[in-house]
């Protein structure tokens, strides 16, 4: 997909939106912290542009994804943005927090472990295509938790990386759209 700034079909998300960063503390940072706040992958994903363009620097109570089964996944990503950096929160995001999550007890917080870790996609131990993809897009398969651990990928969520559930899916003993939790 090539990338035309201002005409792209798909933006890169700060998921805690730079401006709001701002708002709640970011000003307070060393700019090298605030430059490692804007390039983490924990703040960073791809979406569709439009989405985006509406967001702006809005926070969980001003804009949320409109996929409601992602919103739990979303919240706790801005949620943990937001406790690795010390940035903090507003009442009226504080309370669009807990009745996001509320709905969600068992969402846990992710973390940089468990990011998908880009040298996994190209050096995993065995390819496979993801199903309904063309042979030439392939995505890690592994043959266990203890090795998509080891890849530094898990937990493996249906909701974040389709294509990598879907190859992995094998290891969802519970099938809740999480393999190796």
């Amino acid at each position: 997909m090539t990338y035309v700034r201002g005409k792209s079909v798909v933006d890169i998300d700060h998921v805690v939106a730079l401006g709001n960063t701002w708002a709640t503390g970011a000003q307070q940072l060393s700019p090298a912290v605030r430059e490692r706040l804007a390039n983490d992958p924990l703040n960073l994903l791809a979406v569709s542009a439009s989405a985006n363009r509406q967001k702006r620097d809005g926070d969980a109570a001003t804009w949320l994804p409109s996929n409601k089964r992602y919103r739990c996944s979303y919240v706790a990503r801005q949620v943990a943005v937001k406790e690795k950096y010390g940035l903090w929160v507003t009442a009226a995001e504080k309370d669009a927090i807990r009745r996001i999550l509320s709905t969600c007890p068992k969402q846990k917080l992710p973390t940089d472990a468990s990011l998908p870790d880009p040298a996994a996609w190209t050096s995993a131990p065995s390819q496979t295509p993801a199903p309904g993809s063309s042979s030439s897009t392939t995505v890690p398969r592994y043959a266990n938790c203890t090795e998509a651990r080891a890849a530094g990928v898990t937990p493996i969520r249906r909701s974040e990386t389709p294509a990598l559930y879907a190859a992995n899916s094998h290891m969802d003993r519970d099938k809740d759209g999480v393999a190796c939790e």
